[in-house]
């Protein structure tokens, strides 16, 4: 109802605005009688002269975009092709390494510390360089490593051949070194070794991509030959090290032994000698029973068994005998001696659960895309520059 009456009373306006500007027309009168009164002007657009001036431009439309949608494919079919190959791994099991964690544990009674009563305390030393966790760690970051991605790139002759083609266009030498870095930063991009789903760290997806389809699959191949040879070096590269550190561990430990065995054993022979004195000063020439032996200097034994243990302690070569930790000491380097590292041991830090294959689709250009895109693009542009002349030709009319 309220509606109804709106609109009435909207047309009532209009039929005496109507009749207002009739008047004004038999009667003119000046504007500053009726200042209120003034020409009234449409400038609402009828969507008939709308579609009738489109119409018109129809063929200023399809030419725009035919030609953009000419110069798009030709970009897709002239611009360069990416191909991406992909495989998905995960942590090794215990087969992939279990000749290489043989090696490592056979080392292990050298880490292990024995104590008096007879019990063995067990070391988990070797433990961080046979976890499987840690070898898959380990391939993954030299996977990612950008040293490891610039020595593979500065040997293959696809990157090579994009090196040089940018060494010709730069002008400058500031600009060619700038644009060598930019260079090496996007390709680096194109290698990666992401996890398969965001909170896990035990199955990785790892891909390269270049400029052929059969190059994309043949270096990732490759690429993952060169980590997994890095890997297996800095494996055993770490087990040299881990077993050099405890070489000089032991190594000191010996010395500290023996400079502890010599001062016991100097000590010793001193008051062997100072007994020895005071027994023949005593005329203690036999053992004497009833006469401790917790004195500083003890003559029960008498003076020739006290002589005699002079000259024993004097003929001590093996300090052993004062220390007996140097025996274990002693083991431990005589086993890491015979002991020898196989640099050929078998070692595998990753294990695929998707091989490596040659991709289906290409990741760019998008032809199909980037034609429809031209020519939606022509069709915007021929229309927006027809609606243009429209509404400039309008406004000369009026």
């Amino acid at each position: 109802m309220i509606l109804t009456l709106t609109i009435s009373s909207v047309q009532l306006i209009r039929h005496s605005y109507r009749g207002m500007n009739l008047n004004q027309s038999t009667h003119p009168q000046s504007p500053s009688q009726h200042p209120m009164l003034e020409p009234y002007q449409d400038d609402e657009i009828d969507l008939r002269e709308l579609f009738v001036a489109l119409w018109k431009g129809k063929i200023l439309i399809l030419v725009t975009t035919f030609l953009c949608a000419a110069v798009a494919v030709i970009y897709a079919l002239n611009a360069q092709e990416w191909w991406s190959s992909k495989a998905r791994i995960v942590e090794p099991q215990v087969n992939d390494y279990a000749a290489y964690s043989k090696q490592v544990k056979s080392y292990q009674p050298i880490f292990d510390s024995y104590q008096d009563d007879g019990t063995i305390r067990i070391s988990k030393e070797l433990d961080n360089l046979v976890a499987s966790d840690k070898i898959f760690a380990q391939f993954v970051r030299a996977f990612n490593a950008t040293a490891n991605k610039k020595s593979f790139f500065d040997n293959n002759e696809t990157f090579l051949a994009f090196k040089q083609e940018l060494a010709k266009d730069a002008d400058a030498d500031a600009d060619a070194d700038a644009a060598q870095r930019q260079l090496y930063s996007d390709w680096y991009q194109k290698i990666s070794a992401k996890p398969a789903e965001k909170n896990r760290r035990d199955e990785y997806i790892i891909s390269l991509q270049a400029t052929t389809q059969m190059d994309s699959y043949n270096l990732l191949n490759d690429y993952i030959a060169m980590i997994e040879l890095k890997v297996h070096a800095d494996a055993l590269n770490n087990l040299t090290a881990t077993l050099d550190s405890k070489k000089t561990q032991l190594q000191q430990q010996k010395i500290i032994l023996e400079t502890q065995a010599k001062q016991v054993l100097a000590t010793e022979l001193q008051r062997a000698k100072y007994a020895y004195d005071i027994a023949k000063a005593a005329s203690v020439n036999a053992p004497i029973q009833n006469l401790g032996d917790n004195e500083l200097f003890a003559i029960n034994l008498g003076a020739k068994a006290i002589k005699a243990k002079i000259e024993a302690l004097e003929n001590v070569k093996n300090l052993a005998v004062i220390e007996p930790r140097l025996q274990q000491i002693d083991a431990k380097l005589s086993l890491m001696d015979k002991l020898a590292i196989d640099k050929n041991i078998h070692l595998k830090s990753y294990r695929f659960i998707e091989d490596v294959e040659q991709p289906i689709n290409r990741d760019a250009p998008k032809r199909a895309l980037i034609a429809v895109l031209g020519a939606l693009f022509g069709g915007m542009l021929g229309v927006g520059i027809v609606l243009v002349r429209f509404a400039f030709g309008r406004k000369e009319e009026n």
